[in-house]
């Protein structure tokens, strides 16, 4: 395996020197305080792969070993890595994160082969001697995952889990609630799950088409499925951040509990959970009873979610409701609000302060800065960039995701193989020319920008293969622009990271990705017939 055939690109590279480096049964694994997650992800991966022991290495030895340590000279997640010719094999890492990380470059130098489950009867695990440095951009490296309006199995969510370490993105966002499925068990509200995790059909393809697949669909994710979910990330150094949504994209909620919508305006207990896609009217009501609700579910939320971070949606509520409703009227009047829009906002800061008062930080998308916020949440900023950039110059800590460049629904190419075609073409290239910072951001705003995040939304992704489709290869292209000290977007080397992933389609065939391959897609892929909402030209920069 080339030394520059990784991804993401390290900060710096010395080598190869020309000696291999060869594992084999007589390998040991040695690992101090602070490394031991990494020297059981090592043994069980790489072990798997070349069918090694790797046991525990004999006091005093050097060669022959894989040894793992901490570096307090290194910074946070930062790793070196360096293979000696005599066969010494270390990791440091400034923290137990690093050592990680480096463990995944690591791999990556072992070949395709490495990254298999079982060994092959040509499965050889050599590398040539070299030393590798290297550290993040960005503390916030995320995708966000929509298992709501499709449901993902917890062995699947756990493979994107795996994914993601392979990749040195540190966040999974699960987006857990909307109109078309509540996906996390409360055990207060058992009809959140009995109800509101099914839907008796749903729409094929866009909001616009006219096809149905009238196979039920649904699914959740007990206690002890959650707990599993934060433990396996934990280990590989992810963090989960769930996603409860409000007070819009809660129909499914309301179906399963009527009084949390707005009776009095509509016959909440006719809904059902929504089968079709877009904004939905159905919102929560205003009042005290509905904030009482919300809280026992976060109070079972919190148990499960140990991340400082609960993401409260806040977006895409439409007012029609609480203009027509009398509760809501007089909830305003109470409050002395002006109008709808800071009844919203005021919805959102109850549980700003709520979280805060539990040490958690409410984030949300960029909705929530209409009305202002306490000082300790942050945004998501999804709209474009004008909402990061009033969110980071007012204090606000933001994770930069605008769906004009890192929506991996949106379509891969132009023209009628694409399956179920959404927004602007984001090609390969384009999210690789993607920049988190905005320009012309001071320097102490720019402080504020945690990270980024890809989002997946998948209304039209039915299955697992075709979530694989829509986020790979571009989510390859999107952790590099995370991790990697890259130069201005016009200036990168795209004919660089085009040949790099050459070998990187080699380790995604080995784990069995169903990314879009670079000629097109596949004609299983496609999706004939079943309409999108293609959106023609270059998305605005906002």
């Amino acid at each position: 395996m080339d030394l520059m055939d990784l991804i993401p690109a390290p900060a710096s590279v010395e080598g190869p020197y020309g000696c291999s480096v060869v594992l084999d049964q007589r390998t040991t694994l040695e690992a101090a305080p602070g490394a031991e997650s990494t020297e059981r992800w090592l043994r069980a991966t790489l072990g798997a792969a070349f069918g090694l022991p790797l046991r525990p290495a004999a006091a005093g030895r050097r060669e022959n070993t894989v040894r793992l340590r901490l570096d307090a000279t290194l910074g946070p997640e930062a790793y070196r890595l360096d293979v000696s010719v005599d066969g010494t094999v270390e990791i440091a890492g400034g923290d137990p994160a690093g050592v990680f990380w480096g463990a995944q470059t690591f791999r990556q130098l072992l070949g395709p082969e490495a990254f298999r489950k079982a060994a092959g009867p040509r499965a050889t695990a050599g590398l040539a001697a070299q030393s590798v440095t290297d550290a993040p951009r960005f503390p916030w490296r995320g995708l966000m995952l929509d298992v709501a309006r499709h449901f993902m199995a917890k062995d699947d969510v756990l493979r994107y889990v795996d994914l993601l370490a392979a990749h040195k993105l540190n966040v999974l966002h699960l987006h857990l609630t909307d109109d078309q499925g509540w996906r996390i068990e409360i055990e207060r509200y058992p009809r959140l799950t009995e109800v509101g995790a099914w839907r008796a059909r749903t729409r094929w393809g866009h909001g616009a088409s006219r096809a149905w697949n009238e196979t039920p669909h649904g699914g959740f994710y007990t206690h002890d499925d959650i707990r599993e979910i934060v433990a396996y990330a934990a280990e590989r150094h992810i963090d989960v951040i769930p996603e409860i949504d409000v007070p819009g994209h809660s129909q499914a909620a309301i179906a399963a509990y009527p009084e949390l919508g707005n009776t009095d305006v509509v016959d909440t207990a006719a809904l059902g959970v929504w089968d079709s896609w877009g904004v939905n009217p159905n919102v929560l009501a205003p009042t005290d009873a509905v904030l009482r609700f919300y809280e026992g579910v976060l109070e079972e939320v919190l148990d499960l979610f140990p991340s400082p971070f609960v993401h409260m949606g806040g977006d895409e509520c439409p007012k029609e409701q609480w203009r027509a409703s009398a509760t809501a009227q007089a909830r305003m009047k109470e409050l002395g609000l002006a109008d709808e829009d800071e009844l919203q906002s005021w919805f959102v800061r109850h549980f700003d302060r709520w979280l805060a008062d539990r040490g958690r930080r409410l984030i949300g998308w960029d909705e929530i800065l209409e009305g202002g916020l306490a000082p300790g949440a942050a945004v998501s900023s999804w709209r474009g960039y004008a909402g990061g950039i009033a969110a980071a110059e007012a204090g606000h800590d933001v994770v930069v995701c605008p769906e004009q460049q890192v929506y991996l629904d949106h379509r891969q190419a132009p023209g009628e193989d694409e399956p179920v075609p959404i927004g602007f073409v984001r090609t390969l290239e384009d999210v690789y020319r993607f920049e988190p910072v905005p320009p012309g951001l001071s320097d102490a705003a720019a402080a504020h920008v945690l990270g980024t995040q890809a989002n997946v939304w998948t209304e039209c992704m039915e299955n697992r293969a075709r979530v694989d489709y829509q986020v790979f290869p571009r989510l390859a292209a999107f952790a590099e622009v995370a991790w990697s000290a890259l130069p201005a977007p016009a200036a990168r080397d795209f004919a660089d990271f085009e040949r790099r992933m050459t070998a990187h389609y080699a380790r995604l065939d080995a784990l069995g990705v169903d990314y879009r391959p670079p000629s097109g897609p596949l004609p299983w892929q496609r999706r004939p017939g079943v309409p999108g909402r293609p959106i023609e030209g270059k998305p605005p920069n906002v």
